[in-house]
């Protein structure tokens, strides 16, 4: 991406060429037939779902302002269920002490403020399951410090979720607040429930963000149409000789 590209120093940053790997559209797409079962519950496309993906939960992905979130976001959509995926383990970041995890650790920070009945996790998916869960999702938050962009936040918007998301470098390369999502102070957690209630609450108000997200997807990084012709276009052309 072109944040990443941008840390680089001036003289080796004009040999950058900024290639995305590129995102299967055809592939990731909205399904209004899409459903997900979760124990013994049967979420569909259309429910009030709030979604949230990393490969790890960690602070990197802002997993802690997101837990502190719920609460607030309970107390404002009593019948909003969560779904929350990503691994204990951690891809970026400070460790915990050796048998403890960030979930746990954000977990009992809100413990007793939070109903887990409404609250899923369900760790690392396989490929069509994690899109099963952005295909149903009402509302996906995506938070990140100004690091490497998640591949999750694309598919997001590429199966038509509303996104909203942190205002944060990478983040707003891609989502222009308005207009194809949504943009929240990434340590405002308080403001970040008031958000998604509000979206839950006015859905079809919404809706133009999450064709304009799925558009954006399609112009930019599609696999097919975009980014794989880019590539064979540079390595045709002898860039890297």
């Amino acid at each position: 991406m072109s944040w990443q590209q941008s840390r680089y120093p001036g003289e080796l940053r004009e040999k950058i060429a900024v290639i995305h790997e590129g995102i299967d559209t055809e592939a990731i797409k909205p399904d209004p037939r899409a459903w997900v079962e979760l124990n013994g519950q049967r979420l569909h496309a259309g429910d009030e779902v709030v979604t949230y993906v990393a490969r790890n939960l960690e602070p990197y992905r802002g997993f802690h302002t997101f837990m502190r979130s719920l609460p607030q976001l309970q107390a404002l959509r009593p019948a909003a269920k969560v779904i929350i995926v990503g691994g204990d383990e951690v891809s970026y970041g400070r460790r915990l002490p050796e048998g403890q995890t960030y979930r746990q650790r954000y977990s009992a920070e809100v413990q007793g403020q939070v109903d887990w009945g409404r609250v899923f996790f369900v760790g690392r998916l396989p490929y069509a399951e994690y899109l099963s869960v952005l295909q149903i999702s009402a509302v996906h938050v995506y938070l990140t410090y100004p690091f490497v962009l998640s591949w999750s936040m694309l598919e997001a918007m590429a199966a038509g979720c509303l996104l909203i998301a942190s205002d944060t470098a990478p983040v707003k390369e891609v989502i222009e607040d308005g207009k194809n999502g949504l943009l929240t102070d990434f340590f405002d957690h308080d403001r970040l429930a008031r958000k998604v209630a509000q979206v839950l609450g006015n859905l079809d108000l919404y809706k133009p963000l999450c064709i304009q997200a799925r558009q954006t997807i399609v112009q930019r990084y599609d696999l097919n149409t975009v980014c794989l012709p880019k590539l064979l276009d540079r390595l045709k052309h002898g860039a890297w000789d």
